[in-house]
């Protein structure tokens, strides 16, 4: 099946400069000394926050207004990003009115002590109309300069503070894919597009051996039935069950029944001494794996925990291998983040800033005028006979770099049933085993919330097989 149509509303080149005469109000505001930041807001999402930078206005010499500090054309960051599905942009359109309004609320923050948490001074905001007809299949710059803010925004002799921003609409077409139940309940898992669902691959979810410390190098593609040797090991862990979660493992198959992806739990899930919870300094872990030559190869790294403190939070972070061979690998972190236990939440994966980031980084740079938006080749994909071959044909590590949103998963909070629904952009997969890779990182995120429970709460029976296969 084709993937399914999504636009992305981008938001960057965020510049503030004031008028050389300032309101004596605004005399405190110094970019040495002060911050600024704006609160991006559109409605039906979360509003995003990012800093401004400032640009100073001094007259010159000859009595005009010259700009120091910065330049706009300098700062190329993105600073917020939204992403809408086609029955968002449907509904939108259905009420008769093809523009979204993203509003801009701008602060100050004259003593650095808000930290943005909580509202400095309102300098002014801005409403800004985004039309999206024919946003789907072409980018669209809906705005892209110096716009005026607070009371004196119409005002002509110039004495308002400016804002300088660049809105843009971009296609960003994505594979949809829906797990048609809990992972530990070794589900299938369907391709989505609108209302029609169609099987593309089987999960199996169990207990590895946990003695095999080389996963990765040499364990061999063919499953073979394990259970015997689990016996064996399981009266030794039969006292340490309580105390630690391992072992598991989740294989995606494709339909011919061939395996094409696995998440495997390569470090326990232990709790901190003197504590029932996962901590941050002891993290549990899960190998990303993807099939080649014969042996399944490291693909991806996800460590997870829960935040100390009183926060009710589970921690990740993800690397990425940036070779094949564990032991002299290097890895760069391309999610890291934190989700509600209660609430749930998404773990998503975005480059459009081409650094480590889980989501759009105020801070991060990129050059946002190029624009990064989605790319399709006619190649079709290298896997096993797959209907997936949007992107050119580059290995996943590579794939991975090129930029743009790459995916993201729904995870729900502990005690709720998951059935985790994954987007994954188009250029980021060319066969079927790229897209099985990140269906395994979605179920390996979505069991981690269970790995992470408190140990002091008993986990549901598909997850206690270990103990309850064994026979006293």
């Amino acid at each position: 099946m084709d993937p399914c149509p999504f636009v992305r509303i981008l938001v960057g080149n965020l510049a503030l400069k004031f008028p050389v005469s300032t309101k004596p109000s605004l005399s405190k505001i110094h970019p040495s000394t002060s911050s600024c930041y704006c609160k991006i807001k559109l409605k039906g999402f979360p509003h995003q926050v990012a800093t401004v930078p400032f640009i100073q206005e001094e007259t010159g010499s000859n009595g005009q207004n010259a700009e120091t500090g910065n330049s706009v054309n300098n700062n190329k960051s993105l600073a917020a990003c939204f992403s809408l599905s086609k029955s968002q942009i449907d509904k939108i359109v259905s009420r008769g009115n093809s523009t979204y309004k993203l509003s801009i609320e701008v602060y100050a923050d004259p003593d650095g002590s808000s930290c943005m948490l909580t509202s400095g001074k309102l300098l002014g905001k801005i409403s800004v109309p985004v039309d999206l007809r024919g946003a789907e299949s072409k980018p669209s710059v809906v705005h892209n300069g110096w716009i005026a803010i607070g009371q004196n925004r119409s005002s002509r002799n110039g004495s308002s503070a400016q804002l300088s921003l660049t809105v843009r609409t971009e296609p960003d077409p994505r594979f949809v894919f829906q797990f048609g139940g809990e992972p530990e309940c070794s589900p299938q898992v369907f391709q989505v597009q609108g209302s029609v669902k169609q099987a593309v691959f089987t999960c199996k979810f169990g207990f590895r051996n946990t003695s095999d410390r080389n996963l990765g190098s040499r364990s061999s593609l063919q499953e073979s039935n394990t259970s015997r040797n689990w016996l064996t090991s399981l009266k030794t862990d039969k006292d340490n069950s309580s105390k630690e979660r391992k072992g598991w493992s989740i294989t995606v198959h494709d339909l011919s029944g061939s395996p094409v992806a696995m998440a495997s739990m390569v470090t326990p899930f232990v709790p901190s001494p003197g504590s029932d919870r996962v901590s941050r300094s002891n993290p549990g872990a899960w190998l990303i794996l993807r099939p080649g030559c014969g042996t399944w190869k490291p693909w991806g790294r996800l460590e997870a925990w829960r935040e100390p403190g009183f926060t009710d939070a589970l921690g990740y972070r993800f690397d990425l291998f940036n070779d094949e061979i564990i032991a002299t690998s290097t890895t760069s972190t391309v999610a890291t983040s934190t989700l509600s236990t209660k609430l749930g939440g998404k773990f998503t994966m975005d480059m459009t800033t081409n650094v480590a980031t889980p989501s759009i980084s105020p801070q991060s740079s990129c050059d946002f005028g190029s624009g990064s938006g989605s790319r399709s080749g006619s190649r079709p994909g290298s896997g096993s006979g797959s209907d997936f071959g949007f992107a050119a044909s580059l290995s996943p590590h590579q794939s991975l770099h090129r930029g743009g949103f790459v995916m993201s998963s729904t995870v729900e909070g502990v005690g709720k049933c998951s059935k985790p629904e994954v987007e994954v952009g188009v250029q980021h997969v060319t066969c079927t085993e790229d897209a099985a890779a990140f269906v395994a990182l979605a179920a390996a995120m979505d069991l981690s919330m269970d790995a992470c429970r408190s140990f002091s709460q008993k986990l549901r029976k598909e997850l206690r097989q270990q103990t309850q296969n064994f026979v006293v």
